[in-house]
């Protein structure tokens, strides 16, 4: 399969340091390959001077465009807010920091072309230089949501080429909740995995907190699994027959005139019994957040400015 033309869709946040350095790298390698492209760049609600510096790119570079979201929606969001405005054959996704590296761009586009992999996605061999809560969280994460989920996102990342089939059937999907990953890994397809490792930051600081990873967490296992709902009825079952055995136990004790207060155990009972019920109302609480912002219907994003050379987005990309 021959690439003719190929869109990179690249969500950033307050990146106005790395952000030339890495189109600048990505468009040279796209040159080399003979392809005809489109770098799309998508400005998540940045409060620094990220959106001048993409303004400044494609007034210089004409294959770069632009987009601002009118607010910090999140960077599932602005992935999703890149992918509704591709127009060709393939799309690539990376990140704007420079941990993905441009180097690798070649490798994925030869591993498409050559016809068997309708998803090529590089995965980390290496995390690099990040904290140690980071990577620990991170482990965690994938672990839970890989077992949770029964996908395989271990060392996954968003950077993926994505072949148009596949592109055209992750926008047909209607869902609000996004998690990227996870949703590309759903819908199949044939696939192939490039190692690569962590490059560092061109630039700037990760806002990625353990708390955006546990919210993203959350959403990935819910979006993606019934089993803690299922936990919760097991626990229910558990918590049913403990009380049928310690009911026959009172009543024999009772009966043989030997019964005495229990006061310790009766106090442990309700510790554990409440504990159980507030965490599954917690568990119930989440999926019931997830149906009601689905129900709702409000748009994955609301886009503010646009510059560069860009199609109509499909229906705005909004209210789908």
């Amino acid at each position: 399969m021959t690439a003719t033309r190929l869109d990179v869709v690249i969500p950033v946040h307050c990146e106005e340091e790395a952000l030339p350095g890495v189109v600048a790298a990505v468009g040279a390698e796209l040159a080399a390959l003979d392809v005809q492209y489109r770098v799309i760049v998508v400005d998540d609600g940045s409060n620094d001077g990220t959106w001048q510096a993409i303004e400044a790119l494609c007034k210089a570079e004409p294959q770069v465009a632009g987009v601002r979201l009118s607010r910090r929606f999140g960077k599932e969001s602005a992935v999703s807010a890149g992918l509704e405005l591709v127009d060709a054959d393939a799309v690539l996704v990376m990140d704007g920091d420079g941990q993905h590296p441009p180097s690798l761009i070649p490798e994925l586009v030869r591993a498409w072309r050559a016809g068997a992999a309708d998803v090529v996605e590089a995965v980390k061999r290496e995390r690099g230089d990040e904290p140690w809560l980071h990577r620990v969280s991170a482990r965690a994460f994938y672990a839970l949501t890989s077992r949770l989920s029964g996908y395989d996102l271990r060392e996954a990342t968003d950077f993926k080429l994505l072949d148009r089939r596949v592109l055209d059937e992750w926008r047909a999907l209607p869902e609000r909740n996004l998690f990227f990953r996870g949703m590309v890994a759903w819908l199949g397809f044939r696939r192939e995995r490039v190692p690569f490792s962590v490059s560092p930051r061109a630039g700037g600081k990760s806002r990625f907190t353990p708390w955006a990873l546990l919210n993203l967490g959350l959403t990935a296992v819910t979006a993606f699994s019934t089993v803690p709902l299922r936990l919760v009825t097991l626990v229910g079952g558990l918590f049913l027959l403990f009380s049928f055995a310690l009911a026959l136990q009172t009543l024999w004790v009772w009966g043989s005139g030997r019964a005495v207060s229990g006061f310790t155990t009766v106090i442990l009972l309700l510790l554990v019994l409440g504990s159980a019920l507030l965490l599954g109302l917690g568990v119930i609480g989440e999926y019931l957040a997830r149906i009601y912002q689905e129900v709702k219907g409000r748009p994955r994003y609301v886009s503010a400015e646009r510059v560069g050379a860009l199609p109509s987005p499909r229906a705005e990309g909004e209210g789908e």
